[in-house]
Formats: structure tokens, sequence, C-alpha cells
């Protein structure tokens, strides 16, 4: 819902990643994050939502996602839907050397929680950062 004349409380957008699309939509994320008060989430959220994004590119054969970033009432939420069945692995077992699998340790050190849903064409990698 958008009360005239207040910020909208997401901004979502449809698109295949390539190598600009995480550039674009941290500085989308940046203006949001300013307009909702929340200029000291910019660092993390930006980081977490280009591993997000990252990962589409590298795992997801099409590339196409939805990404999602969301005003909550304590911070923010992103979520990224891709139409990809195969789940991201858990963030164990990388060290500061590996060639992969470092995104979502650092999506985990940055954010105050993540998961995974699946879905029935695809899945959504979020995560919750509090103000």
């Amino acid at each position: 819902m958008n009360i005239e004349g207040s910020p909208p409380q997401q901004f979502r957008h449809q698109f295949q990643v390539g190598a600009h699309s995480p550039h674009f939509m941290r500085r989308a994320a940046r203006v949001y994050l300013d307009v909702w008060g929340l200029p000291h989430l910019v660092e993390p959220v930006t980081l977490a939502l280009t591993e997000l994004l990252t990962n589409v590119h590298r795992h997801v054969p099409d590339q196409w996602c939805t990404s999602t970033v969301i005003r909550t009432l304590d911070g923010v939420r992103i979520e990224v839907y891709d139409r990809s069945l195969d789940l991201p692995v858990r963030p164990y077992g990388a060290d500061l050397w590996s060639e992969s699998g470092r995104g979502l340790a650092m999506v985990e050190l940055v954010t105050d929680k993540w998961d995974v849903v699946a879905h029935e064409e695809g899945k959504t990698v979020w995560c919750e950062l509090r103000a």
C-alpha cells in the first residue's frame, strides 16, 4: 500500500541477470534506502543483493529472476526468485581463498537471517536486515 505522498514500501524488478544487473540494482537500493531513512544499511543490503544476483547469473540456466527489496517494520527484506529448482548449498566449508561458495557465507555474515523457499517452479532466496 502506498499512501499518497509517502514513498513506496518496496521495489521489484524482473529481468535476465547480466553483467551490469548488480550495479543497476545496487543503485536502486541506495535510492530507496535513502528515501526510507536507512542509509546505514546501504553497504550490507547492496552486498547481499549483489551476492544473490551473482548466484542467479552463475547457477540459473536462463538467468531470469525477480528481485524485490521491501521496507519492513524493523528493517529491510530482500527476495530473489528464480526458476531453477536447484537449491543453494549452505555456506559451510568455503574459506577465504575458495574460488566459489563464499557468496552465501557473506550474505549470512551481513544479514540477520536468510533462507530459501522452494516452489513448484523455482525458489526464493531471501534475507532480512534489521535497521
